[in-house]
């Protein structure tokens, strides 16, 4: 198998060069309902990827190189088996694959792309002797960062391995002090400054980190170093590459790259490090698809569940021989198990609507995902202004505080909370498990949304229901939506009518309810607000008023 992917890749690289293939075109998604945006080239190595869905589940005890410690831990948490795209990953990593390539991973969510690449990076790590950073893990959010840590820490103890978190969730001088061990001094003795060892060296063999704090660290940490870093993966990528960031990506590749300028590294290189006395020498390849690239090469894995294609984007990651593994033949797909549905009513009475479908869901979890965190704060206030639903709806949004959004959240996972309304800060990869429902308040824009949102529930082979609340002029832009992502037929669901009627006696006295909510809030923030603030604030609306 393994020499049929290397004898196709070398015709893929080909053409990723320019020389043999052309670059096919393909148009990018807009937001429903307006006009097709400019084509795009599609790489060549895109057009052939390997299809892991071929793959079959694999048992631990038959997985090939496998450390037995690994095996043990992952029992431990309830494997028996991994998934295909875990298997698929899997042997393009350990064996004869060996890393060779950079992998591009396109699955859908819920599909175990987190442990298909902790898996084998921890595997890769496990005989290291001397502790450095040398595999780093970069995501969007805090709360996407954590989950992925819990991934990492469930395993890489089994084998001799630290993982840290570089988030924002404590100071920067106690996430130093978790990454960076300092030469301990005994008291009482008198020590000779030229005898003070002065290297500074990692706590931690893997990082997890969001880019912020990446930065923070970087620049302004002493001891912190990528020098001999050997995996990066970008989760989310492309989120990653859509948004800046603060420059993370071209940072840390360049902090990564040769010391040298050519093949034969000079006497400096030698000489102890300023971070100890391990040093990684990295020198300028001049073989043939080595050229002008710094060796022993830093290993990445890109993954998403909605992985763009844009040639532009792609090419800020620098990848080596980039492995593109699918699962399937379309570019966007949801989870296998998930049911669709869509819910006709009236704009001003989706609230309404959206309450009977909760009531009719009982105590199933469920998550209501919004368009922006002001309409997620107002709808989760409406929604339990309507008295006693015996369920327990909180709010989740980037308006609130890191420690507010984890103490729900633990809460959700717990099940002392049912319903979850939430902006799309949640859509990119939290893993809750028992959300067999997920409600669209908002119809998304674009098909990659709805294959976010949806992707919360139907993980890991369960079942699933999306609903989607739509009015009638969205009907037909949702019909084609579906149809980006394979969803041929989505029937209607309907609520009962009796349960309707009953929410209407209450509706308008929860509308007054939460206009006067509002109020109340937008008196206080003026309130908290700076008297220059609300001067420019106040000058601001009377321009306005004038023009």
């Amino acid at each position: 198998r393994h020499s049929s992917v290397l004898s196709k890749s070398k015709t893929l690289w080909l053409g990723y060069n320019g020389v043999e293939k052309p670059l096919r075109t393909e148009k990018k998604e807009a937001p429903m309902g307006e006009p097709r945006q400019e084509s795009v080239p599609v790489l060549p190595w895109m057009r052939q990827p390997v299809d892991v869905s071929h793959c079959e589940e694999c048992p631990l005890d038959l997985l090939p190189c496998l450390d037995p410690r690994l095996m043990v831990a992952l029992q431990e948490l309830g494997f028996s088996s991994l998934f295909p795209v875990q298997v698929g990953v899997w042997q393009e990593t350990i064996g004869p694959g060996a890393f060779e390539r950079d992998l591009c991973i396109n699955s859908p969510t819920g599909s175990g792309k987190t442990l298909a690449y902790a898996l084998p990076i921890v595997q890769a790590l496990s005989n290291r002797t001397v502790r450095c950073l040398r595999a780093l893990v970069v995501l969007p959010t805090r709360d996407l960062a954590l989950q992925v840590k819990e991934v990492f820490a469930a395993i890489a103890p089994a084998v001799g391995l630290s993982v840290g978190l570089a988030v924002g969730q404590s100071s920067v001088a106690d996430e130093i002090s978790k990454l960076i061990k300092r030469p301990k001094l005994e008291a009482g003795i008198c020590y000779d400054p030229d005898d003070l060892p002065q290297e500074l060296e990692s706590s931690v063999d893997i990082l997890v980190a969001t880019p912020g704090r990446l930065m923070d660290h970087i620049t302004s940490t002493k001891g912190f170093t990528l020098e001999h870093l050997c995996y990066l993966v970008v989760d989310e990528t492309d989120r990653m590459l859509r948004e800046a960031y603060q420059s993370w990506l071209p940072t840390v590749l360049n902090l990564t790259r040769s010391d040298e300028e050519g093949p034969v590294p000079c006497i400096n290189s030698f000489l102890p490090s300023a971070f100890g006395p391990l040093k990684t020498i990295r020198r300028c390849g001049v073989e043939k698809g080595f050229k002008g690239k710094p060796y022993p090469r830093l290993v990445k894995l890109v993954l998403s569940a909605t992985l763009t294609r844009d040639p532009s984007k792609l090419a800020q990651l620098d990848l080596h021989h980039p492995l593109l593994l699918t699962t399937g033949k379309r570019r966007y797909q949801v989870p296998e198990r998930l049911e669709s549905y869509s819910l006709m009513c009236e704009s001003k009475l989706k609230p309404l609507y959206l309450v009977a479908v909760l009531q009719s869901l009982g105590s199933e979890k469920c998550i209501v995902f919004t368009s922006s965190v002001e309409s997620t704060h107002r709808l989760c206030t409406l929604v339990n202004f309507f008295g006693d639903l015996k369920l327990n709806i909180k709010e989740y949004s980037g308006l609130q505080r890191q420690s507010v959004r984890s103490k729900t959240l633990k809460a959700f996972r717990e099940g002392k909370v049912q319903v979850l309304v939430s902006s799309d800060a949640m859509t990119r990869g939290m893993d809750v498990e028992g959300v067999r429902n997920v409600v669209n308040y908002d119809m998304p824009s674009y098909v990659k949304t709805y294959i976010h949102r949806a992707g919360r529930t139907a993980r890991a082979g369960q079942k699933g229901r999306c609903f989607t609340l739509l009015d009638k002029v969205e009907v037909k832009r949702f019909k084609k939506l579906l149809q980006k992502a394979g969803i041929d037929s989505c029937p209607n669901y309907s609520v009962p009518s009796d349960s309707l009627e009953s929410l209407r006696t209450i509706y308008p006295s929860a509308l007054e309810k939460l206009k006067e909510k509002v109020e109340s809030e937008t008196s206080k923030k003026r309130k908290l607000a700076p008297k220059s603030s609300r001067r420019s604030q106040a000058e601001g609306k009377k321009s306005r008023n004038d023009h």
